[in-house]
């Protein structure tokens, strides 16, 4: 009994310990969320303003057939997947992975990876992984846009035919989801519609032309959504991580109350066996 005692006061200790590391590790977690939340709600007002301006000019020239917006039989598209490069995340990495397979992404066309923890498993399933970038956590935009600028002169050279992005969206704190969006080529529709003004309408003229101005805006809007994307991945993770910390702790405070009880329980075991064999023995005299 007595061993069993110390086995149990063991595991108590080691599980406060660890309970010690989760919430030290959902403290942080909840700390990296609300700095990648203020980062991503301020770049979304770029990509907005980006997104309305490349509107207006394709409102105004309806005929307009710009290289970007041109769509070409799809032979060889680019996958951009982003995961993250540390673990205890829940099931982050593993539903991103998982919604790979179910969007149907041929394992032989291009993919490009953002974050170590998927390599693993694209390799053992033999993806055409082209490119890795691993450290994402310290991925500045510029980092970002260099890996573009040579994503978009391969699409101009027509070495790939589409861009495509997987990555996690965020809803809120407790709800995000995989998701994947077309980059290029541009889309009326991913755009929106810009509503036309009834009534007095001014006239824009551009110079040099609407087709040379789009020319080097959708680059930068595509830039600005690759930014996006991967703040909104980043986001979604600490998210997680916040929630798998915070169910570890929870978990660590119920298994010390159980371990509690049960050393409790076989230290009123172990005294009341004692008072039983004193008694005994003062009857036996």
């Amino acid at each position: 009994m007595a061993q069993s005692k110390q086995a149990l006061k063991s595991r108590i200790r080691s599980v406060k310990s660890t309970k010690k590391i989760t919430k030290a590790m959902e403290l942080i977690a909840t700390t990296k969320l609300q700095k990648q939340k203020k980062m991503m709600e301020n770049n979304r007002e770029y990509a907005y303003y980006l997104k309305e301006t490349i509107s207006q000019i394709l409102l105004d020239n309806a005929e307009i057939e710009n290289q970007y917006l041109v769509h070409q039989e799809d032979t060889n598209p680019l996958t951009i997947l982003f995961t993250s490069d540390m673990g205890l995340c829940g099931g982050y990495n593993s539903n991103e992975l998982r919604y790979l397979q179910e969007i149907g992404v041929n394992p032989e066309a291009p993919l490009m990876v953002i974050g170590s923890k998927g390599l693993p498993w694209l390799k053992a399933r033999n993806f055409n992984i082209e490119n890795e970038l691993i450290s994402s956590d310290t991925v500045s935009y510029l980092d970002l846009a260099r890996i573009m600028t040579s994503v978009l002169n391969r699409y101009v050279a027509k070495e790939i035919t589409s861009i495509r992005i997987v990555y996690t969206k965020f809803a809120n704190s407790v709800s995000f989801v995989p998701n994947h969006v077309q980059l290029l080529p541009v889309t009326r529709e991913s755009l929106g519609k810009k509503e036309e003004t009834t009534g007095y309408v001014m006239e824009t003229l551009f110079e040099p032309s609407a087709d040379a101005i789009l020319n080097d805006l959708i680059p930068m809007y595509v830039k600005s959504l690759f930014y996006s994307y991967y703040l909104e991945t980043k986001t979604s993770e600490q998210a997680s991580r916040r929630m798998a910390m915070e169910t570890a702790t929870d978990n660590a405070s119920e298994l010390i109350d159980t371990l509690t009880l049960k050393f409790n329980q076989a230290r009123q075991a172990a005294i009341t066996q004692e008072i039983t064999e004193i008694v005994g023995g003062a009857n036996a005299l």
